[in-house]
């Protein structure tokens, strides 16, 4: 079987096109191919797959083989793999992506043609906990919200954007928070039923960010598009940021843009590394 290894700001996933869905259990192949020892070493795997309602459609699984709803990072490679493989009009300046959270639409950056990065609709935030879901009564937003897990106490303000965010605010570097301690502990909490992504963050200006994530289903990556996007969110809902931000992650930054309204925007490269060969499918 043919695949592609691309990333997102060093958000890797290995990229198939199938000839039919039922090709192969995708979820036994998430875990084989995201080994970083004995498979090709990724933050999961995404099918690029024909839809009825946009120009293609993604699906996306986390290392660990379970499916998410939605990735950032992800559904701009996606396109641009779609594009460059000939599912989707090599011509075309917005593509639509059929997704679990819905349809998205991307406005694609090029350079001497190839497609460089995209600017992606996605979708607008909720504050509803039981759109995370989230074992809460009561409407949101949930802002604060207390939490200890191994001695240590967090605040939380919860959001989904098509999947669930729980985000920590500090005050210090999020690169000397105990994220490999403390993520998986939040990931697996009885209070997020479905599990849930976890992002501690450091809000530098009105204008910039800095974040770490513990992405569900894959452990910490060194970048997540939902998640800068969650963060944006949580970010200018609380007056902490403006429309506009830089979010500054582990592989790099993206550019996040939110009014308090609608749908918010996410920018952000899209790198496409190798082609191989899967010989063990």
């Amino acid at each position: 079987m043919r695949l592609t290894k691309m990333h997102g700001l060093g958000n890797d996933y290995v990229y198939v096109l199938p000839k039919r869905e039922d090709e192969h259990d995708w979820e036994r192949l998430a875990i084989k191919v995201s080994d970083r020892h004995f498979g090709v070493g990724s933050d999961g795997l995404i099918l690029a797959l024909t839809s009825k309602v946009a120009d293609m459609r993604m699906r996306m699984f986390n290392a660990d083989g379970s499916e998410a709803e939605m990735c950032g990072n992800g559904i701009r490679c996606v396109v641009k793999f779609a594009l460059e493989e000939g599912l989707v009009d090599a011509a075309k300046e917005v593509v639509t992506v059929e997704t679990l959270s819905g349809v998205k639409s991307l406005a694609l950056t090029r350079e001497n043609g190839a497609v460089v990065a995209a600017r992606v609709d996605m979708g607008s935030p909720s504050f509803d906990p039981a759109a995370l879901p989230a074992n809460i009564e009561g409407p949101g937003p949930v802002i604060d919200l207390p939490l200890t897990v191994d001695g240590m106490d967090l605040k939380l303000t919860l959001v989904s954007v098509g999947n669930p965010h729980a985000i920590h605010y500090i005050d210090s570097d999020p690169d000397d928070f105990p994220l490999e301690r403390i993520g998986p502990l939040v990931e697996h909490h009885p209070l997020f039923p479905r599990r849930t992504n976890f992002q501690v963050v450091q809000v530098l200006s009105r204008d910039h960010v800095k974040h770490r994530v513990w992405e569900r289903g894959s452990g910490i990556t060194l970048a997540s598009g939902t998640s800068a996007t969650a963060v944006a969110a949580a970010s200018r809902l609380r007056g902490f940021t403006g429309d506009r931000i830089v979010d500054s992650l582990p592989g790099g930054d993206l550019v996040l843009e939110w009014d308090g309204a609608g749908s918010v925007f996410m920018t952000g490269p899209a790198t496409r590394v190798f082609d191989a060969e899967w010989h063990d499918a």
